[in-house]
């Protein structure tokens, strides 16, 4: 079975504290600027390599240089402030395209779908997809501009519930679902018990805290229901409201309560 490569950023920001706060130690200056909405991360860096960019009145050319609480940070002479909230996009993946920055099968990305649709405010972020929904599954896809909420969001340890409903070969009864219910295993581990309902003869609704390779198609296929179609409708408190294809930004509140951020 072939295992997705964790983004180095990623790793980074799992390794480091996951809950500490924008501002609260150093940052890599590209990636700061495309998190504070000021160039995309693709521009910054450029931007950066270009020598328009000055942190604590020096000239820096590399984007990984770093820019620490209270520095002063130009870009082309002009003062600009790096101070971020955690912003939050909720998606409606449609079937077809990849969860990846890359597009090996030439039939489009999800980053490249999100562009299309994203208010001029919004352009400037440096967007980061959090976890990921497989080519032909649909539903509710998370966008953020700070990787420290996609390490809280995609951590198992975390717990945060993401439900999904599946129709399926075969008749899903209670005798195939229980074994779901208590927890199975997977060939890369124990999956964690998962709410189960069906919610027709072929449709299942099942609720996972982890959010492993293909998962709940795994899961299913080892109880004899093999997927045919599957769908993510919510995660943590958050369901999904918009229509295919659209995209809206949450509110502080509603990160706040429906996806537990900031921690604690």
């Amino acid at each position: 079975m072939t295992r997705r490569r964790t983004p180095k950023w990623l790793q980074a920001a799992r390794a480091a504290d996951a809950g500490f706060r924008s501002g609260e130690k150093p940052d890599w200056i590209a990636r700061a600027l495309a998190r504070a909405g000021i160039l995309p991360p693709a521009e910054a860096e450029a931007a950066v390599r270009a020598g328009r960019v000055e942190v604590a009145g020096r000239q820096v050319r590399e984007p990984l240089a770093l820019v620490r609480p209270g520095d002063e940070v130009r870009l082309d002479g002009r003062q600009v402030d790096l101070r971020a909230r955690t912003r939050v996009l909720a998606f409606h993946k449609p079937a077809g395209v990849v969860t990846s920055t890359v597009d090996r099968e030439g039939i489009g990305t999800v980053f490249e779908r999100l562009a299309a649709v994203l208010p001029p405010a919004l352009r400037g972020y440096g967007w980061h997809a959090v976890g990921r929904l497989d080519r032909n599954t649909t539903g509710l896809l998370l966008f953020t501009n700070d990787e420290r909420f996609v390490a809280h969001a995609t951590l198992p340890a975390t717990h945060l519930p993401k439900r999904y409903v599946a129709r399926v070969q075969g008749r899903a009864d209670d005798e195939k679902l229980e074994p779901l219910r208590r927890g199975i295993l997977l060939d890369d581990g124990p999956a964690r018990p998962a709410a189960v309902k069906r919610r027709g003869p072929d449709e299942v609704e099942l609720t996972i805290t982890e959010g492993r390779y293909h998962q709940v198609k795994r899961m299913l296929a080892a109880v004899g229901l093999p997927v045919r179609a599957l769908h993510r409708e919510a995660v943590g408190g958050l369901v999904l409201d918009v229509p295919e294809g659209a995209v809206r930004e949450l509110d502080p509140e509603e990160i706040r309560t429906h996806l537990g951020w900031p921690p604690g």
